[in-house]
């Protein structure tokens, strides 16, 4: 494998995905569709969403036409690479007359993710210790991942609601990757800097047209990194965040959240790394078939928490705390690490635009100013 960065230009990229799909892989990267930049199958190049940005903001999503043909420069849609390692329904057995179980598999095709910027990258590695880093992990997720290639995307022109810097896991991206590109457009010139992390990575980028990368292209690309991590609409406070989801849990901030707060769920479903389900037994009108679907569940749905007796948290205050305290805090100690990875999605995508990089800093303001008057 070359550590020696190479230089593809926009027909290269094109190539690429050619030669992803003659290699067998279903190709899955950004399109625009439905006035927005969604992920699905790519049938080649031509897909990619070339001239297209977002511009996005609390309760903000909505395209605009670049002044250039960039193919990556937009910040986070509404959708995310965990449907297509986490699908939000998935049939998981049925049994017929005859009651024996059938085990449901997918689409044995392996996956080729094109376009993952730093955010997303990191979140793939959250649901990884989630669902394959456990004594019992989930069978359906390994099967989805096995073989999984990444192309993956250095951010250089984050949007209003990104804050990966102060996560830690963008604006560049950190591997596991097979391949990393940087994207440059102007108007004289559209080219990417591409690196390998594999020897996959390597194989597939010797069949694509590429030179060398001159040593002012790769400075330039990493200029454009680093000065992409300035440009962050939002930063997470710099407070130890499970520190304070502990000492905040009788906050009377969480009221006030409540009152904006629609318990809607749209947080936890555009989420990337938001892992919970829930299970779906149906039968046809004879009884004499039935499937169990798993679905993505919410914690905020009020029978998330059910047990015998009724749900235990009844009030949208205690299931917005629920969410955050695990996203920010419990998730350290139950998987090592944040179930946040700054991409805004939650911000974007709120109808109430409750900002979750603002909510946390009044928390913190709120924690602040309590030990300050229990000092006095």
């Amino acid at each position: 494998m070359s550590d020696m960065p190479a230089v593809i230009d926009r027909t290269g990229l094109d190539q690429l995905v050619g030669v992803l799909r003659a290699r067998g892989y279903r190709v899955i990267g950004p399109q625009v569709r439905d006035n927005a930049i969604v992920l699905d199958e790519l049938e080649s190049g031509a897909d990619l969403p070339a001239g297209w940005g977002a511009e996005t903001g609390p309760g903000t999503y909505r395209l605009y036409q670049r002044p250039d043909e960039a193919v990556f420069a937009h910040s986070a849609g509404p959708g995310s690479w965990k449907q297509f390692v986490h699908p939000p329904r998935s049939k998981l057995w049925e049994v017929g007359p005859d009651l024996q179980t059938r085990e449901h598999t997918d689409d044995p095709a392996p996956l080729a993710f094109l376009g993952v910027h730093g955010c997303d990258l990191a979140s793939l590695a959250v649901l990884r210790r989630v669902l394959n880093g456990c004594d019992h992990p989930d069978s359906a997720y390994a099967r989805r991942t096995s073989g999984l290639f990444i192309v993956a995307v250095n951010c250089t022109e984050p949007g209003q609601v990104c804050f990966c810097a102060s996560m830690g896991t963008g604006p560049s991206v950190a591997t596991p990757y097979d391949l990393a590109l940087t994207e440059h457009a102007d108007a004289d010139r559209h080219w990417f800097l591409a690196e390998t992390g594999s020897e996959i990575g390597a194989d597939v980028l010797a069949d694509v047209p590429s030179r060398a990368a001159a040593a002012t292209e790769t400075e330039a690309s990493q200029h454009a990194v680093a000065a992409a991590a300035n440009k962050m609409g939002r930063a997470m406070p710099s407070v130890d965040l499970p520190a304070l989801m502990r000492t905040s849990a009788e906050s009377p901030h969480w009221q006030d959240v409540a009152s904006r707060c629609l318990a809607c769920t749209n947080c936890t479903m555009v989420c990337p790394t938001c892992f919970c389900t829930s299970a779906e037994d149906v039968t046809d009108l004879t009884g004499s078939h039935a499937q169990r679907w798993q679905r993505w569940a919410s914690c905020f749905e009020i029978e998330f928490s059910y047990v015998h007796g009724g749900s235990v948290r009844r009030s949208t205050e205690s299931r917005y705390r629920q969410w955050l305290t695990h996203k920010l805090g419990t998730w350290h100690d139950q998987f090592g690490s944040s179930g946040c990875v700054g991409c805004g999605r939650c911000i974007a995508w709120c109808p109430a635009d409750i900002d979750i990089t603002a909510e946390v800093a009044r928390l913190a303001e709120l924690a602040e100013q309590g030990g300050r008057h229990a000092d006095s």
